[in-house]
């Protein structure tokens, strides 16, 4: 019989002991104000019954076997409702570690046992929580990541709002640097508004773009020729004298693409070339 599977009945004897202590020990733990009572004592009692239905099983020391499933579940749900609720991962990571002490007085609380035996067990629970932490530790990381990845996506996406000026006209403005992740994202939201709205001229507002070096006006060129091959007439404004004087000193030919000082000018060509025209 497995070490862990023989301490199934001897947890199992002192189940309201260990999880009393446990329930203190988690109420005294940095980030508890962000957790109910009731919250912390549900999730203890969850993870505890399936801890325990994982030693009965005789599942071994071994987490990652299918014995071990539920609980490795019930950690992954536990880390990423943490992230979200702003926990770290050391404050995360100690839920499975202020389990020790409750489950090390229950092993040697038992007077008849010998110490050998002791000795087995905590060494047994020891493996056991340290590769549980472990494994809380790495689903942490896991959906930190998924979050930060979705923020970065969505906060992408707010930086580059297409904005339906006129009729056939939209305007892109960029605010701070233009690297190739972003382009991609202005490409696509931008050759997505064309289709949408049948849009023949696009307008790309650089005023908020701090420097214009090679690479980004690259990127540019790629915009405005990927524009072209969808019928749209693309404007560039914002052209700087600053930003002028850096692309004719980095050699970067620009000649095809139209280029205006600011905004207005640029929205007033745009209507020129969708036949409207203002009365004065």
């Amino acid at each position: 019989m497995a070490a862990q599977e023989k301490l199934a009945p001897l947890l199992g004897r002192h189940r309201d002991k260990i999880l009393k202590q446990w329930q203190r020990e988690l109420a005294a733990l940095p980030g508890r104000a962000r957790l109910s009572p009731e919250d912390t004592r549900r999730q203890a009692d969850e993870f505890f019954a399936a801890f325990m239905s994982a030693l009965a099983s005789g599942a071994g020391a071994d987490i990652a076997t299918e014995d071990w499933k539920a609980v490795r579940t019930f950690l992954e749900q536990l880390s990423k409702e943490r992230v979200l609720a702003g926990f770290s991962s050391d404050e995360t990571a100690t839920f499975i570690f202020s389990l020790k002490r409750a489950l090390f007085e229950a092993v040697s609380g038992e007077s008849r046992r010998s110490a050998e035996q002791v000795a087995l067990d905590l060494w047994a629970i020891t493996e056991l929580l340290d590769r549980l932490g472990l494994h809380t530790v790495k689903a942490y990381q896991r959906s930190r990541e998924e979050v930060i990845n979705r923020q970065q996506a969505e906060m992408l996406e707010l930086s580059t709002p297409v904005v339906k000026l006129w009729d056939g006209i939209l305007a892109l403005p960029l605010i701070g640097t233009l690297d190739s992740a972003r382009t991609q994202v202005v490409m696509e939201s931008l050759l997505q508004k064309i289709v949408e709205t049948e849009s023949q001229v696009a307008i790309i507002d650089i005023t908020g773009v701090p420097t214009v070096d090679t690479l980004v006006a690259q990127h540019l060129l790629k915009t405005v020729t990927a524009l072209r091959l969808m019928g749209a007439d693309c404007i560039v404004s914002g052209v700087r004298p600053q930003i002028a004087q850096t692309i004719v000193h980095l050699g970067v030919d620009l000649q095809a693409v139209i280029t205006k000082a600011n905004l207005a000018d640029a929205l007033a060509l745009a209507l020129r070339k969708t036949g409207v025209t203002l009365a004065a």
